[in-house]
């Protein structure tokens, strides 16, 4: 039996690379009691007990349980979906398209009998779809969904740019909105180092070789892994959300959420800046966009919405 929760309790269902590294850092910021869940015998039980046993030395005091019964999910305030396969050299997001579909609707049925409340986040691949679809299976209210993707493509954008500049990367803000593929859009006009535009910093030939970058970062440490794909970062980048969740900080982020009407966009989830507060995404943030940069927006909702019909002719429900 599990221990009761006295903090708020955050669930990770799966306990890969990226579930126990979330775990990790939500352990490490103490943001709540953390249940690792996963269909492999052992695996979340013996992470969990690890990572209590690293609070001692780490200075963290969180009660940190592993489990295979996904009804001990119940009464979660927050959900974290990591679990699927991950991509392998030469795949696209899309290429664990019907793989992960599967994965994500049987997590909604246990979600939906155990954890109805819960505000849900998704990380599996390919994202905006997934998140489209617990969407639908879990009749959510769009400010209890979300996608993790925006946070980790800025977060890659901010990386480069701290390298190119050699500057800390403490100082670089970046935004990236749309899909999380290739198609995804970087948004120069307000990407800054300490408050300075980073067009002012960067000649425009090598900010858009920095752009292409960011849309390819992903594919950059699959190919270099070779047996997996990226987990530090997209870890950190759903336990920042999950911090500004919690602690109700009303925190501008960009995030995989579902537009209605904003930026003329309409019933699809995709990458665009959103207030984070205790009640899960209450605000989209419609910023002014330069014509090439809407244009290239709806070509990464057309992507998404190209996904969902792939979905459909696989025999998903899905709207």
């Amino acid at each position: 039996m599990l221990n009761k929760f006295s903090r708020p309790k955050i669930v990770s269902v799966g306990a890969g690379n990226v579930g126990a590294t979330f775990a990790q850092y939500c352990a490490e910021m103490e943001l709540g009691d953390i249940l690792l869940l996963d269909i492999v015998e052992g695996l979340p039980q013996g992470k969990a007990l690890d990572l209590m046993q690293a609070g001692v030395v780490r200075g963290y005091s969180v009660s940190i349980q592993g489990s295979n019964d996904f009804s001990d999910m119940k009464d979660a305030d927050i959900i974290v979906i990591s679990a699927g396969f991950p991509r392998k050299p030469g795949m696209s997001r899309l290429d664990l398209l019907e793989k992960n579909g599967k994965i994500i609707a049987n997590i909604c049925e246990y979600i939906k009998q155990f954890a109805p409340h819960a505000i849900v986040i998704v990380i599996t691949n390919p994202l905006d779809i997934m998140v489209q679809l617990a969407f639908h299976l879990l009749n959510y209210p769009p400010s209890k969904m979300m996608g993790m993707a925006g946070c980790l493509d800025s977060a890659r954008m901010c990386s480069f740019i701290a390298e190119e500049l050699q500057v800390s990367q403490k100082q670089v803000n970046a935004m990236v909105l749309g899909s999380h593929g290739d198609l995804m859009v970087p948004v120069p006009e307000y990407t800054t180092v300490a408050g300075i535009s980073v067009k002012e910093l960067i000649p425009q030939e090598r900010l858009e070789q920095i752009i292409d970058r960011t849309r390819k970062g992903g594919a950059e440490i699959v190919a270099l892994l070779k047996t997996g794909s990226a987990y530090y970062a997209p870890a950190a980048s759903s336990a920042r959300m999950v911090q500004a969740i919690l602690r109700d900080e009303k925190a501008l982020l960009p995030c995989a959420v579902y537009a209605q009407g904003e930026y003329g966009i309409s019933g699809v989830f995709v990458g665009l800046p959103c207030i984070l507060g205790a009640q899960g995404v209450e605000k989209i943030v419609e910023l002014p966009l330069t014509d090439e940069n809407k244009v290239l927006l709806m070509k990464s909702v057309e992507e998404v919405k190209q996904g969902v019909q792939s979905l459909k002719e696989l025999g998903f429900e899905i709207s």
